[in-house]
């Protein structure tokens, strides 16, 4: 699900960033022999991410160094949850912490909101879906972590799906105009989403053969009548500002989809820390 060796720059700039020319505190106060376990522990509720991200930086730290998952990304932890242990030398351990917390906290809390937001919709048939609303050089690892939190990647740059929004009209003049010249130029096998607002869009969009319908801002009354006359001409996607108290709401429309920007732009980091514990070495007479 998730390539690592591909994420290795986005590490080496975390490292650039983080420790840079070395760690001046570590160096000065740890002895270059100390070994040591570092145990990464949940502080507070939520979905893990991030396992395999935070073990590929503690390998290209120090291929020494050895990490044991104790939990699976997936898994709800508690408070107090021991969530996997690193070993090795304590200075590698130390150096590398911070930036494998980073990457560890941040994709837990994005699992951790996805999952209740797909919790909040369970038996209804719409399916929550991420944006590209993602940090710059995370979009790998964010949306990763959206589908741990159990939703579905929407298109994951500008390359890979036609999605037509609202200034796309402006420049083409108008829906049906986007849409031709959109028909033109992809292939035969890509499928067409164009935004629309208004049920005059939304007849407009229909009536050229647009695949999708990302229904934006609107309001759950209207959102219902326009997918009823939809049907089964199109597949339907609802967006704009769903919160977790509104996403039951939109659900019940009967859309097929939900995208929620929130997932990645706005989850809370889950609270993990590292504690480390010296291990004595062993002398031989």
């Amino acid at each position: 699900m998730l390539n690592l060796r591909s994420l290795d720059s986005l590490i080496e700039l975390a490292f650039e960033e983080d420790i840079g020319i070395g760690d001046i505190t570590t160096d000065a106060t740890v002895p270059s022999t100390q070994k040591g376990v570092g145990t990464l522990l949940a502080k507070s509720e939520g979905i893990v991410a991030g396992l395999p991200v935070a073990e590929r930086v503690f390998e290209k730290l120090d291929s020494t160094l050895t990490f044991r998952r104790l939990v699976n990304d997936g898994d709800t932890v508690s408070v107090s949850t021991p969530i996997a242990e690193v070993q090795g030398n304590a200075k590698s351990i130390l150096i590398g912490e911070r930036t494998a917390l980073n990457f560890l906290q941040r994709l837990s809390g994005i699992a951790t909101l996805t999952a209740q937001f797909v919790a909040a919709v369970a038996g209804y048939d719409t399916k929550i879906v991420d944006t590209r609303k993602t940090a710059a050089g995370w979009r790998a690892v964010q949306k990763y972590a959206v589908r741990i939190g159990g939703a579905q990647n929407h298109r994951f740059g500008l390359y890979d799906g036609v999605l037509i929004k609202d200034n796309h009209i402006v420049a083409a003049d108008g829906i049906t105009n986007a849409v031709q010249q959109a028909r033109r130029v992809v292939p035969h096998t890509a499928k067409i989403e164009v935004e629309v607002e208004t049920v005059e869009q939304v007849d407009e969009a229909l009536s050229v053969g647009a695949d999708i319908l990302l229904l934006d801002n609107m309001p759950p009354g209207i959102m219902q009548r326009v997918v009823q006359e939809i049907g089964d001409r199109a597949i339907t996607e609802a967006s704009g500002g769903i919160t977790l108290d509104s996403v039951q709401t939109v659900a019940a429309t009967g859309v097929d989809f939900i995208s929620v920007g929130a997932l990645t732009h706005s989850a809370m980091p889950m609270d993990i820390s590292l504690t480390l514990t010296l291990v004595a070495e062993s002398r031989t007479s």
